[in-house]
């Protein structure tokens, strides 16, 4: 089986739980292809946690899940130093987020120094307890959820953490054809028994090395940046893109090149995968909070930058 029929079929097997949301389960696999984490931003009961939890059977990645709550400590996540008399040491005891994935459910109902616990796991690979560095296996990834409906009991990212997002997406509520599939389905089985592993780690890693050594070519790189120059001189956007967003783009083109057969990028790769990617790190300037959204503010500059005519 080859690389590209493996990440299919990994899709596969999550698509038995998920119903009808076949384009946002290939974002979601592009996004770990890419080596980045997932934002879902959805309200409760559209399948945000079964997905996480389908993907991580599917690629055979060990598993771990908070759910967040104010009183959820940072050593709750990072882990802590516990004294062994046995010893006379500090024994380092791993926090939650020493997995393969880490599910963050409801990740906005934390308090601030909570979040930003996940932010040197996120970025760096690593969790530091006591002034001890303590490295998150690999392959490591984490799909956070929160719900954007009432603020009661939550607390907004920071923009730093939104920014340590690959991106964010939206599963939404399924048509009445798939929810009525959806009952069928479950009559008679629980859904998740059915989904079986596709991959090994080592295999996912593998994947993850394939999808860097995707090709994109100057005229390709240039459109990128004019994209996320362009966010920078909207007067409706007080703050643009970052050049990690400018990378970010590039890393999320080169996933959905390789799920569509190709070892280069095309403008369409970048195009398909560009809203998801930049919206949720624009801040919209006060003047155009309420009348517009960043996401809105994304697609009207994808379509005003043009593409380079690639053959």
């Amino acid at each position: 089986m080859s690389e590209r029929d493996l990440a299919s079929a990994v899709v596969a097997e999550v698509k038995k739980v998920i119903v009808g949301k076949d384009a946002v389960l290939v974002k979601v696999l592009a996004a770990i292809l890419a080596g980045g984490h997932i934002l879902l931003e959805d309200i409760p009961g559209v399948g945000k946690t079964t997905m996480a939890l389908a993907f991580a059977k599917a690629l055979g990645l060990r598993f771990n899940r908070v759910q967040f709550t104010p009183d959820v400590m940072p050593s709750d996540i990072t882990g802590f130093s516990l004294y062994r008399r046995e010893t006379g040491r500090m024994e380092y005891q791993p926090g939650a987020v020493l997995c393969n994935l880490f599910l963050a459910d409801e990740l906005n109902r934390a308090t601030s120094r909570t979040q930003s616990a996940l932010l040197e796991a996120m970025e760096e690979g690593q969790v530091t307890v006591d002034g001890v560095s303590h490295p998150v296996p690999r392959p490591f990834m984490v799909i956070a959820t929160q719900n954007p409906v009432g603020a009661a009991g939550t607390a907004l990212l920071p923009d730093s953490q939104l920014d340590r997002f690959l991106l964010r997406l939206t599963i939404g509520y399924p048509t009445p054809a798939q929810e009525l599939e959806l009952l069928r389905r479950r009559q008679y089985s629980s859904g998740m028994a059915g989904v079986e592993q596709v991959l090994e780690p080592e295999q996912l890693l593998e994947l993850v090395r394939t999808v860097e050594r995707v090709h994109i070519s100057d005229e390709v790189l240039r459109y990128i940046v004019r994209l996320t120059d362009a966010t920078r001189s909207t007067p409706q956007i007080a703050q643009g893109a970052s050049p990690r967003a400018t990378l970010a783009v590039a890393s999320a083109g080169r996933a959905a090149a390789f799920l569509r057969g190709r070892d280069y990028v095309l403008p369409e790769d970048v195009q398909c995968m560009w809203v998801d990617v930049v919206a949720h790190r624009l801040i919209l300037a006060p003047a155009a909070e309420g009348s517009v959204t960043a996401a809105a503010i994304a697609e009207r500059l994808l379509r005003a930058v043009e593409a380079p005519k690639i053959r």
